[in-house]
């Protein structure tokens, strides 16, 4: 489908004066997101280590880019700093690597947990101001189905996703009336990370990346990988004036695969 022309799904006003800041905005989902976004009327900043590029991508004018390390914590607080509006944040990064997580040291934990669980708890802290200014807030967590059904071979992502979930989950119990706090789940989605984990699967199974894709599918009910514009219609629609019934639920966009309710 069109997802961006003839079959887009949404109003293209319907986020019309939001300004939101997609973190991990230069491929997959977070592209994705960026593009629903800014065809929905938003005003985008595309925060990661090579955001410019996707700019000449998104409808409409007036976004902005800013090469980021979400590592660095003062860089994030220099960034926050220089923001004098904020509606909607988006707090994606990419994964650590793959493998049991009997084979990760303590160490191993670290960076990813700074670039996840850290970078996204100081973004709330900083811009919840700017949306209780506005009356208008929305945060969406972009994360794993494995919150709910660990995967194999990603132990130290599984445990990542699992803490950004209780960390989101607290914090809609406290977050002002106005701000809305979300997660999505992707599933087996297509995108240059679903790629890499099979090649490490590979790597350590021997198994074949075509026999690992075809173990994949036999699991979704829908035997297809996930547009990543599916999933940015998912997080677009949780960002809109309608969605503020909706706080500290858990998405999953996955067609299907988890058993779990």
């Amino acid at each position: 489908m069109d997802w961006l022309g003839e079959d887009f799904p949404f109003s293209s006003s319907a986020l019309q004066g939001k300004h939101a800041i997609v973190c991990g905005a230069s491929k997959g989902i977070g592209a994705a997101t960026a593009k629903m976004l800014a065809k929905s009327g938003a005003k985008i900043t595309a925060v990661s280590r090579n955001p410019q590029s996707l700019l000449d991508e998104l409808e409409g004018d007036n976004h902005s880019a800013i090469s980021l390390d979400l590592e660095d914590h003062e860089s994030i607080t220099k960034f926050i700093s220089t923001i004098d509006e904020c509606h909607i944040l988006i707090n994606n990064a990419a994964g650590p690597p793959g493998g049991p997580l009997l084979e990760n040291e303590v160490e191993d934990f670290v960076n990813p947990f700074k670039r996840h669980l850290h970078a996204s708890h100081i973004l709330v802290k900083g811009l919840i101001p700017l949306m209780q200014n506005s009356d208008y807030g929305r945060i969406v967590n972009i994360i794993s189905t494995s919150v709910r059904e660990p995967i194999p071979n990603i132990g130290l992502s599984n445990t990542l996703r699992g803490a950004m979930a209780s960390w989101a989950k607290s914090l809609s119990r406290e977050l002002p009336e106005c701000v809305t706090i979300n997660n999505v789940l992707p599933g087996f989605t297509d995108t240059d990370r679903l790629d890499s984990l099979a090649k490490s699967i590979h790597d350590k199974t021997g198994k074949s990346v075509e026999e690992i894709h075809n173990g994949w599918m036999s699991q979704v009910p829908i035997n297809r990988l996930i547009d990543p514009l599916e999933t940015g219609a998912a997080i677009a629609y949780l960002c809109m004036p309608i969605s503020g019934g909706i706080r500290g639920v858990s998405l999953a966009v996955d067609g299907g695969r988890m058993r779990s309710i």
